[in-house]
């Protein structure tokens, strides 16, 4: 490899999971899991938005850790070897599946088959990170340090039982690491957060820049060349080694971590991005259509007539029957029926939400239908599906359900924190547990 190459930072995309704590988001049938890369978000895939991110800081030569046919095969269909995001992607071999099964080990085994020497980032596919690759790099020069872990500022109150901790010293370099203590267990390590409930934390957002010559190294001693051929990742066995050994290992602040690995955190992240919170999200995407409120509404839309008034989406705007608020994105050939709500609401391309409805804090999926008087509140609602109510039988969507691609719901349905698999025809039920998961007939049978 030649010297600028090695001078160079090269992302590797961790993209092998099965997306399990996010379903049915990753689900395009029942049992048939989309890779998390493949998420769709904003108007893209996840892992567009990453190659974006990336590429807008410099980064031109990307390494993804596939795992398994349809994962491997999805994201190559979607990325290719990177023509049209003007980068180079090489993906890992087949071979290496089998070792793939913790993210850190998936990483030291593709090292050594890709031969880096240099310096890498890398970084998780359903995740979207606010950070500046520069400050790392110098931080991490700076430091001589062999892993940089990316960290995100919390207080114990966001901490406590959901992320693990750093400890560091002044110099920022970690000496041990914390796996999401309780608040008690916070209070014992860190007197400070007894007292002042504004002191933060360093927390490890999952993204690492690493040095790739001196990681191989590592690799190859015993124990931890044989743990890495069992099961090795980054957060819970690799870093905590490395830590324990006084290798050096740095944490350095970063501006904003979204995690899209479930339901809730999917939405609050886009909510956040809608909103404007995240800056490198604002530079990919386009300007708002409308700056206040801020919203995106594709012109193809507003030119798009319903078929209870014959008028189009701008008419309806301009008469005040639709109501725009704050962070709605509006997709494509979107028809928008009169009487309709939308608040912090993503409306994929093709979608249609019919009269009097309201979408508030959600997500509405391309070729979606949101049936008339339906109130959709924090929930998600997949491609194809369709959410069927009526003026007298309205539909109710809250609490983070989440309804899979191309399922359907009939009119009268009330659902609170319940998900329904993909392609499923659901009766109108009421009652149903939050955190149900209708996987089946079978189990949509059992709340009849």
């Amino acid at each position: 490899m030649s010297t600028d190459t090695n001078r160079e930072t090269v992302g590797i995309l961790l993209a092998g999971g099965r997306g399990e704590r996010a379903k049915p988001i990753t689900l395009k049938s029942p049992d048939h899991i989309r890779s998390k890369a493949l998420i769709p978000f904003a108007g893209r895939r996840l892992v567009e938005w990453v190659v974006d991110a990336c590429r807008e800081q410099g980064i031109r030569r990307f390494y993804v850790v596939t795992h398994g046919l349809e994962n491997r095969t999805q994201i190559k269909l979607l990325l290719g070897h990177g023509e049209r995001y003007g980068v180079d992607i090489t993906y890992s071999r087949s071979r290496f599946d089998r070792y793939n099964v913790g993210s850190a080990g998936a990483t030291l085994h593709n090292l050594e088959q890709w031969d880096l020497q240099g310096r890498a980032l890398v970084l998780p596919v359903d995740s979207l990170f606010d950070f500046d690759l520069g400050a790392m790099e110098a931080a991490h020069t700076g430091r001589n340090a062999l892993v940089t872990v990316a960290a995100v500022r919390r207080t114990a109150d966001e901490i406590a039982g959901k992320y693990g901790v750093m400890r560091t010293d002044d110099g920022g370099l970690v000496q041990g690491f914390v796996e999401k203590p309780d608040r008690a267990r916070l209070g014992e390590l860190f007197p400070r957060t007894a007292v002042d409930a504004g002191v933060t934390l360093p927390t490890n957002a999952g993204m690492y820049l690493v040095d790739c010559a001196r990681l191989r190294l590592l690799a190859r001693e015993p124990e931890l060349f044989r743990q890495s051929y069992q099961r090795l990742d980054w957060g819970q066995d690799l870093l905590p080694w490395l830590a324990a050994r006084g290798l050096p290992v740095a944490a350095h602040a970063i501006g904003r971590l979204g995690d899209l690995g479930n339901v809730p955190d999917y939405l609050h992240t886009l909510g956040l991005v809608l909103d404007g919170a995240y800056e490198q999200m604002n530079r990919l995407m386009r300007q708002p259509d409308v700056p206040s409120p801020r919203a995106w509404v594709h012109e193809s839309s507003l030119r798009t007539k319903d078929d209870v008034t014959g008028t189009t989406l701008a008419q309806k705007i301009d008469e005040g029957s639709v109501v725009i608020g704050p962070g709605v994105r509006i997709g494509r050939e979107v028809e928008i029926g009169p009487g309709v709500r939308l608040d912090h609401a993503d409306i994929g391309d093709g979608a249609e939400v019919r009269e009097g409805a309201a979408v508030v804090r959600s997500a509405v999926g391309e070729s979606a239908v949101v049936g008339a008087y339906a109130e959709i509140e924090d929930s998600y609602i997949g491609p194809m599906a369709e959410v069927c109510s009526e003026r007298t039988r309205p539909a109710r969507l809250e609490r983070f359900s989440a309804i899979g691609d191309g399922a359907m719901l009939w009119p009268g349905s009330r659902f609170c924190g319940v998900s329904v698999y993909p392609r499923l025809r659901v009766p109108a039920m009421t009652g149903v547990p939050a955190e149900t998961e209708l996987k089946s007939a079978e189990d949509i049978l059992t709340w009849v």
